[in-house]
């Protein structure tokens, strides 16, 4: 059964009737170009769809044209079967077909995003998804669940087409978390001061958003820090025109801060938002600390689709920042002599779908027993088991002076910029780092208007005003590194990286190789 829409209720429900009775649920990003969509339903076999909208349906009727054994049916049709009579002998086969659904049969196929290359679809047994989702839970104490007379409430905004969203759905459910599905980053922000979650399961891209929303409205937001703000942080000490760092050691200048800034920002929030689970990429340390400035505790995690989401994360009692946290309970993470890292446990995938290469192929069985899931990522352990992610094996740049650069803390931090919409590093092979900017839409109308530049060309990008917004971004990327690996030129696209251009993943990862073939003239004019 493929399910193509974004998070709702009704997808809910429609992945829980299906995996209750052993059938196998595809999820289809919203964002997927009908050439995906196609590999999908060709590579899954997919028999029945569902889609969220009248246009989703009919493009999955016309894709998957006779092998759909009924045409596409709408999400939002669920709602009348809860009416049917029950007493009928579908009940009973469903009761038979629900008997007979064991931990090790396959429960979902996830499709990889597929940052270099087609996307593979990942086996998950029902086993994957409950050890992953229930021993979440188990190893963050009372996060999903009631304390102190107050019930654990949560906004889920993640992807239920990510296996991210799915896992922590059903840890909410395992937990007993009062839960509301919205459809994405925009609407959980409108819902938060209303449903006043006490934590929220995010990816680092809309900690982000949510920052930028709370800080200028010249960057689309809602003004809650506005110039206001910024000038009395700036007044205490406590932060730059931009980051809104803060120097904890003021105690005095951040208690008036405190309570002339933060606390408008924590009634945004609901007033009972503590803890951010975050996951799916790395977090910038000026984002963590703004978070903490209000009192929102992140959790840093990591995981990945191949082994239903969870891996490590961080828990309230003993959260390490920097770190990812420590196994969940059923899960061995090993790190080999090259630094990859290496997992073993019942959230592993048993492999990929139609026979592609497995993830636990490779020869690798140091510290115990059985085949290892090689992540491709690379790590390192502490003493105490915390676990540190230091690179990815395909991301590491080797410039030709032979400096190996990690371009991911350099992206996160110049994407900070409230003028800044992504931003690809470049290097490999090449005699110094660059970067590719593009720049925010809504926050580039603003600045258009501001200066009286409304024209229809892209003039604007070589405007020196610009460029030297622009660089203080750079400038603050290049104090997390050596000049060896800093960025010493950068180039200002005309148009932004997108999932429809096919630049960035449905998850919104980047795909290199098509960002440096699409973008080729420009990086060549940054080189000479």
């Amino acid at each position: 059964m493929a399910v193509l829409g974004r998070t709702s209720y009704e997808w809910a429900v429609v992945d829980f009737a299906v995996l209750s009775i052993g059938a196998v649920t595809v999820p289809i990003y919203p964002t997927a170009s009908e050439q995906q969509i196609r590999h999908l339903l060709v590579d899954s076999a997919a028999s029945w769809c569902f889609a969220e909208t009248d246009d989703q349906r009919i493009q999955l009727d016309r894709i998957g044209g006779a092998a759909l054994r009924a045409g596409a049916w709408l999400l939002e049709t669920v709602g009348a079967w809860r009416e049917a009579d029950q007493d009928g002998p579908e009940d009973a086969e469903f009761d038979d077909r629900r008997a007979k659904v064991r931990a090790d049969d396959l429960a979902t196929i996830v499709y990889t995003s597929g940052t270099t290359g087609t996307p593979k679809g990942c086996m998950l047994t029902h086993r994957n998804l409950y050890a992953s989702s229930a021993n979440t839970v188990e190893h963050t104490g009372q996060l999903f669940r009631s304390a102190a007379g107050e019930q654990a409430t949560t906004l889920l905004g993640l992807p239920l087409s990510h296996v991210f969203g799915r896992t922590i759905l059903i840890a909410c459910l395992y937990g007993g978390t009062r839960t509301g599905l919205v459809a994405g980053v925009p609407e959980l922000i409108a819902e938060l001061p209303v449903f006043r979650p006490t934590f929220l399961a995010l990816v680092p891209y809309a900690l982000e958003k949510i920052r930028k929303r709370v800080r200028e409205p010249a960057a689309g937001g809602v003004g809650v820090v506005d110039a206001e703000a910024e000038r009395i942080a700036i007044e205490f000490g406590l932060a730059s025109a931009r980051g809104l760092r803060i120097d904890t050691d003021l105690h005095d200048a951040h208690a008036a801060f405190d309570e002339k800034v933060y606390s408008r920002v924590r009634a945004s929030f609901g007033g009972r938002f503590q803890h951010a689970i975050c996951g799916g990429a790395s977090l910038d340390d000026s984002t963590a600390a703004f978070y903490g400035g209000v009192g929102v505790q992140i959790l840093n995690c990591y995981g990945l689709t191949e082994a239903a989401t969870a891996v490590t994360v961080n828990v309230p009692a003993t959260n390490r920042m920097g770190s990812t946290g420590r196994p969940i309970p059923g899960t061995t993470v090993a790190i080999a002599d090259d630094d990859e890292l290496l997992i073993r446990g019942l959230n592993v995938s048993p492999g990929y779908w139609q026979g592609s290469p497995q993830p636990t192929d490779r020869d690798a069985t140091q510290a115990g027993e059985g085949p290892w899931l090689h992540t491709g990522d690379l790590g390192r352990l502490d003493d105490e088991g915390f676990l540190y992610i230091t690179g990815r094996r395909k991301e590491i740049l080797v410039t030709s002076g032979g400096k190996n650069v990690a371009p991911t803390p350099l992206e996160d931090r110049v994407r900070l910029h409230p003028l800044v919409s992504n931003c690809m590093v470049v290097g490999d092979a090449r005699p110094f780092v660059s970067a590719l900017v593009t720049i925010d839409p809504v926050a580039l109308s603003g600045w258009k208007a501001s200066r009286g530049a409304e024209g229809e060309d892209d003039s604007w990008r070589h405007n020196p005003d610009l460029l030297a917004e622009i660089q203080t971004a750079i400038d603050d990327a290049n104090s997390l590194v050596s000049r060896a690996e800093s960025i010493r030129a950068f180039r200002v696209l005309a148009t932004d990286f997108t999932v429809d251009g096919g630049q960035l993943t449905p998850s919104m990862k980047l795909r290199r190789n098509v960002i440096e073939a699409d973008f080729a003239a420009d990086i060549a004019a940054v080189y000479g």
